[in-house]
């Protein structure tokens, strides 16, 4: 660790002298207000990089028409209005992503040797994750406007949307005028909703679907379903949406998701997710049948082989059959048999599973704890709806493998 240390002075000393050399430096540099801005005298400046602190000297300029200040320099390293150079802050950003602040602040200093405040990491995690939602927004806004980019990629035999929604914790402002889950309570929490898309190019030995090993890529935020079902068909379009021959969108039965599928993905293959159907069968049984086991096995047991076959006219027909007097158990009845009723379509497994198709939406499920409760909904967080966007904009970027791509086009832009 000492002769760790000592490399990293050396390192930042040599970066230092490296910095601070110049050419002939220009008398004028444009200034952002249009004027010409004149140099002035070469400044000393301190960053914290990937080596520790250097310090160096570059050229300022003052501009007589503005009397703002700046220099070249650190537009071109992409150091301005920051103590931190680019690397430092990939550091600051990743760690930021993957665990709390103290934590990351921690990791850095124990892995890196690179020594900065939990507050410099939040901000820094916050800032790029910010950044990299702007990037998405543009993208977003050229979608809305029809200007869709040529994918260049071939063409996929099957390609899939999911989407779900999972709630993170949230300061009290956050919340305000919004009820609770509980009836007469504040809420405490704000949904996420994410999306994923992914490819499957063919079947097992026993026709089970099979993912296409790293083709997952996610998008997520607090925002409207309106707002997020662009934020979808944008990365569905940039997979390559157009081109597969078969179109898949799974989800369980959550109103907005199908009416996002039916607005920005018509003509796809809607399927209800298998496992959420039959939870649904699972909470009606005991209600039914709370002091009869037995029967209510056999109730249970006839309702899944119905689903299972796609006979979902059929099943509507056994929910509607009972008619009990306890007034809450007959609304639940009803309710139960207008969402198979309503999503009979989606539910016609025989022949999902004849098309090799899957029918259970895991991919998302594991993405909701993977990508956001894995770092958003750990105990004692509270989030603002800014800076869990940000986090949740860098987790997708990660996880999607994009955070290389985010950084090559900082250095292109800069």
């Amino acid at each position: 660790m000492a002769v760790r240390g000592a490399m990293h002075r050396a390192g930042a000393a040599a970066v230092g002298k490296l910095l601070s050399q110049t050419s002939e430096l220009p008398r004028q540099t444009p200034c952002g207000c249009g004027g010409e801005a004149r140099l002035h005298s070469r400044r000393r400046r301190r960053l914290v990089t990937a080596l520790g602190v250097v310090e160096f000297e570059r050229p300022y300029y003052v501009c007589p028409q503005c009397h703002q200040g700046h220099s070249p320099r650190d537009r071109d390293l992409d150091v301005e209005d920051t103590g931190y150079s680019p690397a430092a802050r990939r550091m600051m950003a990743l760690v930021g992503s993957e665990t709390s602040f103290e934590q990351g602040r921690e990791q850095l200093h124990l892995l890196a040797g690179i020594e900065v405040t939990t507050k410099a990491v939040e901000r820094q995690s916050e800032s790029i994750g910010t950044d990299v939602e702007s990037h998405e927004q543009s993208a977003i806004q050229a979608a809305k406007q029809l200007e869709l980019p040529e994918v260049c990629a071939p063409a996929v035999p099957m390609l899939y949307i999911e989407m779900d929604g999972t709630c993170v914790p949230v300061v009290k402002a956050e919340t305000e005028g919004r009820r609770g889950k509980v009836e007469g309570q504040p809420a405490h929490t704000r949904e996420v909703k994410l999306g994923c898309v992914f490819t499957q190019s063919g079947t097992d030995e026993e026709g089970r679907p099979v993912r296409d090993q790293d083709s997952t890529t996610y998008v997520g935020a607090i925002e409207t379903a309106e707002e997020f079902g662009l934020r979808l068909y944008t990365e569905a379009w940039r997979r390559g949406w157009s081109r597969a021959r078969k179109q898949v969108v799974l989800g369980d039965g959550a109103v907005w998701i199908w009416n996002l599928a039916h607005q920005h993905f018509p003509g796809a293959i809607q399927v209800v997710d298998l496992f959420h159907a039959r939870q649904h069968l699972w909470q009606l049984s005991p209600k039914l049948f709370p002091n009869d086991e037995r029967a209510g096995k056999r109730w249970i047991a006839r309702c899944l082989r119905l689903l299972d076959q796609g006979k979902i006219e059929k099943l509507v027909e056994v929910l509607r059959e009972p008619k009990p007097s306890r007034q809450e158990l007959a609304q639940a009845l009803r309710h139960e048999a207008d969402y198979f009723e309503r999503n009979a379509d989606r539910m016609r497994y025989p022949q999902f599973h004849a098309q090799g198709l899957f029918v259970g939406s895991g991919v998302i499920e594991a993405g909701c704890k993977t990508v956001i409760a894995a770092r958003l909904k750990r105990s004692g967080m509270f989030w603002t709806v800014r800076g869990a966007n940000a986090v949740v904009a860098l987790r997708c970027c990660r996880l999607s493998r994009r955070f290389e791509d985010y950084w090559e086009s900082r250095q292109r832009t800069a």
